[in-house]
């Protein structure tokens, strides 16, 4: 423990309980990623090769930008958490035999390729930056 009043490592601090607005800000990109996983779901078969880039882009910049905005992993975990939720629930057929996706080349890769971004954005993401002002060595 250190005696001059600096903080340890951030295994060694204790557990925060998220504020309300942070909470907020994670049920709010969750809906929003539920929203752009419905969205780039049907425009990833309408416009084939740009809808299905067009798709990825758009939850990959959802997936930083939350990351960015809170300052945390978590909030690019949140959207994709919705996006999962709402793509594994329309790949799912209807009794009635209707279904959202095709068997074909561009819903494999929509599925794949979403997830792979998610995990790429959630690695990518801001973890905890070391508090203070930055220097430079040697100075």
């Amino acid at each position: 423990m250190s005696t001059s009043g600096e903080r340890g490592s951030a295994l060694a601090q204790p557990l925060r309980a998220p504020s309300a607005v942070r909470s907020a800000a994670y049920v709010g990109l969750f809906v929003l990623g539920a929203v752009v996983g419905t969205a780039g779901t049907l425009v990833q078969s309408g416009w084939f090769p740009g809808g299905l880039l067009l798709a990825l882009a758009g939850a990959g910049g959802l997936f930083l930008g939350g990351s960015r905005a809170t300052g945390s992993r978590a909030g690019a975990v949140a959207p994709a958490a919705g996006w999962m939720v709402v793509v594994v629930l329309l790949t799912a057929t209807r009794p009635e035999g209707d279904f959202l996706f095709g068997t074909g080349l561009g819903s494999y890769l929509f599925l794949l390729g979403g997830m792979a971004v998610a995990v790429i954005c959630a690695t990518l993401g801001l973890g905890r930056q070391p508090g203070g002002r930055p220097v430079r060595l040697g100075k």
